[in-house]
């Protein structure tokens, strides 16, 4: 594994560790990390997180997690012993959303086959 997939693991930990415990704000409740990745440089960590709620939640989370960005950055350099800690970009988890969506989507083509084989 390499050093910046080394650093994305132990990165995602602490990240969840500190918005979930360390961050007492009701609006990062239904927040979770799901993914980091790091740069080659090690210089910036974009930071995938899914957030639960209509889309005014999810933006008030993300905007919140945005300016929480060095306090948390902070924290996961103190707590992992890193000189440099990279740059946290907080952006939005659409996978699970996606896999959602198209689940729909083929159960409506399911519903749409078996209405036609009854018919014909």
């Amino acid at each position: 594994m390499r050093r910046p997939e080394r650093l994305a693991e132990r990165l995602k930990e602490e990240i969840a560790e500190v918005v979930g415990f360390e961050l007492d704000d009701p609006r990062l409740e239904t927040v979770t990390v799901t993914d980091v990745t790091v740069a080659d440089d090690l210089r910036d960590a974009k930071v995938y997180v899914l957030v639960r709620g209509s889309d005014d939640e999810v933006e008030t989370a993300l905007k919140t997690l945005r300016h929480a960005s060095t306090f948390v950055r902070q924290q996961v350099a103190m707590d992992l012993d890193l000189r440099h800690a990279p740059h946290l970009h907080f952006v939005r988890d659409t996978a699970e959303e996606n896999a959602s969506r198209v689940g729909d989507i083929l159960g409506s083509l399911e519903i749409k086959a078996e209405d036609e084989k009854e018919e014909g």
